[in-house]
């Protein structure tokens, strides 16, 4: 098959989270399945500026940027716009049998929308857990919607939800239950193969060996949950003084807010911010945390916490998380989101050596057997093959 694939950001643009390491991450299993898989892109490279290979090859995927107008709009407000792109999809759309759509609300998006209905060609969304109308832009969000959204959902072959949640998600926006798969996203195992040895990152970092780390990794968005963490550190760390709280990703936006809140906490000796990490020191941190917590306000499947399974870290999470089922009780804890509750959930993990090791052999397992990218782009070449032999859209009543 002939494989368009549109996402606004692509390796090497970490910083934008999950949908990145997806996208690229599942492009490179088709390749090796014996498809031509091409990527369309902008080349906002975050906050970092942009990159400058306007075409290249990567693993076998042809990725193909386009430059983005503002990279202030790309990172900070999700808004892309890329005119050189939307040429490109008027001319060449025809030329492929399948595109898959990464992301939900953007401008390129509305593009292939268009051209695919005037070439009858299927396209698969994969919103990334993006529908919810919550935190920021609210109004435009709806707007978007109303004018595009409930067309480019609805008009869709397949839709890919990665949990239960999602799907029901979906079906909130008006799309037909039958047209939506589950399909979760992955690691690269090959990644996790020779982890980098204990004790690595502390040294680099000067945290001593027997100070207990807790790890948070992703960007600073407030979406996120790091200011509830920062609330049940200073709470749980008045009567243990040997915690460290650690901090690693870009910032999104709230970096400065939590800093400040920090300071106001009083916690300031006992937190560390490192920014973002990638590669072998990602892994070193993982490597080195006792815990790892993502107190999300919403989130539908985070890369990081499969990350943290693969490397045996064991984690917290709260119950907005869309993985919640598959953690609770079998490779870490689940909580409501209350600072409280965290805090008690920290400290029980903590303090439970037996159950840190229960859960970091049942994470590795749970990691390889179900969440392997091999897996998961057999998936996806079913859905695509079947969307091509029924060329099925459901369209909105």
């Amino acid at each position: 098959m002939k494989i368009l694939q549109v996402i606004p950001f692509f390796v090497p643009a970490f910083d934008f989270g999950g949908p990145v390491s997806v996208a690229y991450n599942s492009a490179k299993m088709l390749v090796k399945r014996g498809h031509e898989v091409t990527v369309y892109t902008t080349d906002t490279f975050g906050l970092r500026g942009r990159i400058t290979k306007k075409e290249e090859i990567i693993d076998g995927i042809r990725v193909k940027r386009f430059r983005n107008l503002s990279n202030s709009f790309a990172y900070h407000h999700n808004i892309y716009l890329a005119p050189n792109m939307n040429s490109e999809i008027k001319k060449e759309l025809n030329k492929f049998d399948i595109i898959h759509l990464h992301d939900y609300r953007n401008m390129q998006n509305i593009t292939v929308h268009n051209y695919a209905r005037k070439y009858g060609i299927p396209y698969v969304l994969q919103a990334h857990g993006s529908l919810p109308r919550i935190m920021t832009k609210q109004g435009l969000k709806q707007v978007y919607d109303k004018l595009w959204g409930y067309h480019l959902l609805t008009d869709a072959s397949r839709l890919i939800a990665l949990t239960q949640t999602e799907v029901e998600q979906y079906k909130s926006m008006g799309v037909c239950e039958e047209n939506i798969e589950i399909i979760p996203n992955g690691i690269d195992l090959g990644e996790y193969d020779n982890l980098p040895p204990i004790g690595d990152f502390r040294k680099k970092w000067n945290i001593p060996n027997d100070q207990k780390l807790i790890l948070f990794l992703a960007k600073i968005h407030k979406i996120k949950g790091p200011d509830l963490l920062a609330k049940a550190f200073a709470k749980i760390s008045k009567h243990n003084n040997n915690l460290k709280l650690v901090f690693v990703g870009p910032d999104s936006g709230y970096l400065s807010s939590l800093k400040k809140m920090i300071e106001e906490l009083e916690i300031k000796e006992n937190v560390l911010f490192t920014g973002p990490l990638y590669g072998t020191d990602k892994l070193e941190a993982y490597i080195d945390a006792d815990v790892y917590a993502l107190p999300s306000v919403s989130e539908a499947f985070p890369i990081s916490v499969i990350e943290s399974c693969g490397c045996g870290t064991p984690v917290i999470v709260t119950d907005r998380c869309g993985i919640a089922n598959i953690i609770d009780g079998q490779v870490g804890l689940v909580v409501p989101y209350d600072e409280d509750a965290l805090g008690k959930a920290i400290l029980n993990i903590l303090s439970d050596v037996n159950k840190r090791q229960e859960y970091s052999i049942k994470g590795k397992l749970m990691v390889h057997e179900k969440l392997n990218w091999t897996n998961i782009a057999q998936q996806l070449e079913t859905v695509y093959i079947d969307c091509l032999s029924s060329n099925s859209i459901c369209f909105r009543k």
